[in-house]
């Protein structure tokens, strides 16, 4: 069973900076690639960022690009999502994403998704 387990969120200030992190289990993903999305509270999930996981180009939301990083460790089986100059506008609940068959085009898109993380907090207060 493919299990995907966000952790790292937690209450920051403006400013400050976070790291996620999405272990991954149940599956190996050298072929496919790996997103992040966010839902802020009264809004719809949107993209943030997504990388492929064998050869490792990244795709940013333009809402992050500069400020977030994302990244994966195949040995350890885990993405990375590195969030600097964190703004209140970024409070959300961040989840992993992860699609077999897609790109990290379509998973910009939110198409080709087959499977969910749970989600991790993230609170940025001004």
């Amino acid at each position: 069973q493919v299990q995907l387990v966000e952790s790292g969120g937690g209450l920051v200030q403006a400013g400050d900076s976070l790291r996620l992190s999405c272990a991954i289990s149940g599956r190996t993903f050298s072929r496919d690639a790996m997103g992040w999305f966010r839902q802020a509270p009264g809004k719809e999930r949107e993209f943030v960022a997504a990388i492929s996981w064998s050869i490792g180009n990244t795709r940013y939301a333009d809402s992050v690009k500069g400020r977030f990083t994302i990244s994966r460790d195949n040995a350890k089986n885990t993405v990375y999502l590195q969030m600097n100059s964190l703004k209140p506008e970024d409070t959300a609940v961040y989840y992993c994403a992860a699609s077999k068959s897609g790109t990290t085009y379509y998973i910009s898109l939110g198409e080709n998704i087959d499977y969910w993380g749970k989600g991790t907090l993230v609170t940025v207060s001004s």
